[in-house]
């Protein structure tokens, strides 16, 4: 992972692009079709800036574990990202490559927030218990995080229904808890989803170590 001011800057960049795709869209249709996606990009943005403060107040115990669970509540918004690539080719005669580009860059983005909150996480929790420990909190996180993306994209669900609906949200989740094997679905997504963003994030970790193996042969 690379110093943090030069992947914030890395990361106006990002923001600067894909707020242009939307603006350059919205201008040629007169259409407010993907304007979702700012909103969407702001709610992936929290656990990143949650991550942040957890770094800063890590010595203060409640302050770095009430930290902990609002980054956990809002991390599946980062990873939610990438299923908004069903609405490429919807509602409009625009082309879809340029819908394309414009979706798959935010999804980019939220996964580009959601794992380098991660790894602050995972930085954190290294100093709390032991290695073999933080790597099987990683896949539970990974697992509950992809929960969150199925209770998103396909019921609807958000981060905020745990204060404005929580019965209702605790009682769905119990339901799919209690009998797995009467929602099958829910469980094949999430677990499609949880290999997905293990491979993707463990191999980001691993990618500079092969970068400079591979500079190494070459030179």
């Amino acid at each position: 992972m690379f110093r943090m001011h030069a992947f914030n800057k890395l990361l106006a960049g990002w923001f600067l692009f894909i707020g242009l795709l939307i603006a350059c869209r919205m201008y040629i249709t007169r259409e407010l079709l993907f304007i979702f996606l700012v909103w969407n990009l702001f709610l992936a943005w929290i656990p990143f800036y949650v991550s942040a403060l957890l770094q800063h107040f890590k010595q203060k115990r409640r302050v770095s574990y009430l930290l902990l669970i609002t980054w956990l509540l809002f991390f599946p918004n980062s990873l939610y990202l990438i299923t908004d690539l069903i609405h490429v080719g919807r509602g409009s005669d625009f082309p879809r490559w340029f819908d394309a580009t414009l979706i798959f860059s935010a999804a980019v983005l939220g996964l580009l927030m959601a794992f380098i909150s991660l790894y602050r996480v995972e930085q954190f929790l290294q100093t709390k218990t032991k290695q073999h420990v933080v790597h099987a909190l990683m896949i539970l996180i990974l697992f509950l995080g992809s929960f969150g993306v199925y209770l998103g994209r396909f019921l609807r669900w958000n981060s905020w229904d745990v204060l404005h609906q929580p019965h209702r949200l605790f009682v769905s989740i119990g339901e799919r808890i209690l009998y797995p094997g009467e929602y099958w679905y829910t469980w094949g997504i999430t677990a499609m989803f949880t290999v997905l963003f293990y491979l993707i994030y463990f191999s980001a970790k691993k990618l500079p170590g092969y970068l400079n193996r591979a500079k190494q042969d070459i030179e």
